[in-house]
């Protein structure tokens, strides 16, 4: 058994334990990859300032997101296909996170179904909303969150179309023939609990989409219903029939910041998708500043992308992020060791980002910002 100490450790434990196009699905970006390598690199660009013979006791990390308490501003991101890293993965992602008192953002392509996740959780979680062509199964999407408590609604703008990720192709993800069947088999473990799980299709569309009748026909489905008609006039709709807490995710420019105010949303989240979409953008960290100084008080920016350690959180936040998200690290922790691996996942950044604030001479997250920073270089 590999001591963990770090996301990394987490990482390599999932490389073992997962199918390789399920892994690869979840670490792996588009086209040279060259945005999601920097969103990571781009990191060590940002100095931490030192400070010593201060008082460092009775630290705390807690905080809000879009009104909501949080034992640490760090939520699980909304990710597609969770439930192929282990299964039921979105429910027990779920109640790590509702037990460690951050919020879970359950995904439109989510493999448990939001009414699985409400059934196995006591407290509301968010869920994330690709906008469809199909505007009436979009309309019955929010509905459905409603109706099981969901208590923000996120709204990703940046996917319309799909960027094109190459070890998808490589893998041949959504196929089912001998190279895919090797994979599996490959994983005994991974098989059995899948093999006990009746979540193992796309839970929010199965059954709720009128000829969608098996993994074929969804897939078809799926592949044409991305909306690259998707606008802002849109997202009044979408804020009216939700009525609740609107985060709109995927913001890189700061003209789109400014539209992100004025069509009423609560928050934005500076996130390239994990750069799982436009190769060759700057990363998340990069663009942040000027986001950040661009809406001013007038929304609550949130980050997303890259954060692979609580001391990366740590760095957004002094740039001026009210709180951050993470996808891969639960992932690994979630493909490692299940419900476990994702409370390990959320232990070491906590861990990290206490241990960090104190070393820069804060007790409260609050405190912290571009006086705890000692330059970039981006």
């Amino acid at each position: 058994m590999t001591t963990v100490v770090e996301i990394n450790d987490l990482k390599e434990l999932a490389r073992r334990r997962v199918p390789k196009m399920f892994f690869e699905y979840a670490d792996s970006g588009s086209w040279t990859e060259s945005t999601y390598r920097a969103n990571e690199a781009d990191f060590n660009k940002v100095y931490l300032r030192q400070r010593v013979a201060v008082n460092m006791s009775d630290r705390s990390l807690a905080g809000k997101m879009v009104g909501q308490d949080v034992s640490m501003p760090i939520a699980l991101a909304p990710t597609g296909l969770c439930g192929m890293q282990y299964a039921d993965g979105e429910i027990l992602a779920a109640q790590a996170a509702e037990e460690f008192g951050v919020p879970f953002t359950l995904s439109t392509m989510s493999i448990c179904s939001l009414e699985a996740v409400a059934d196995a959780t006591t407290k509301p979680f968010w869920f994330q909303l690709y906008v469809m062509r199909d505007r009436g199964f979009v309309g019955e999407l929010i509905d459905r969150a409603k109706a099981v408590g969901c208590s923000a609604l996120m709204l990703t703008l940046d996917l319309q179309i799909l960027g094109q990720r190459h070890n998808d192709i490589r893998n041949g993800l959504g196929s089912f023939g001998p190279k895919q069947i090797l994979q599996l088999i490959s994983k005994p473990r991974w098989c059995l609990g899948m093999a006990k799980s009746q979540n193992k299709g796309f839970g929010n569309i199965q059954g709720h989409v009128k000829g969608v009748a098996d993994n074929s026909s969804l897939s078809e489905w799926v592949a044409g219903q991305f909306d690259p008609d998707l606008s802002w006039d849109d997202i009044a709709w979408i804020k009216e029939r939700w009525g609740g807490p609107l985060i709109l995710k995927g913001v890189l420019d700061t003209d789109d910041a400014k539209r992100c105010v004025d069509v009423g949303g609560d928050a934005l989240v500076v996130s390239n998708h994990g750069g799982r979409q436009l190769d060759g953008a700057r990363s998340s960290i990069r663009v942040l500043p000027e986001i950040v100084e661009a809406v001013g008080d007038d929304i609550e920016v949130q980050f997303d992308s890259g954060i692979r350690s609580g001391q990366d959180a740590l760095k957004a936040i002094c740039l001026g992020a009210k709180s951050t998200y993470i996808g891969r690290p639960f992932l690994y922790g979630l493909g490692a060791m299940g419900k476990a691996g994702v409370t390990k996942t959320l232990e070491i950044m906590r861990a990290e980002m206490d241990t960090t604030m104190a070393l820069c001479g804060e007790r409260q997250l609050s405190n912290m910002g571009h006086h705890n920073l000692d330059g970039t270089e981006f």
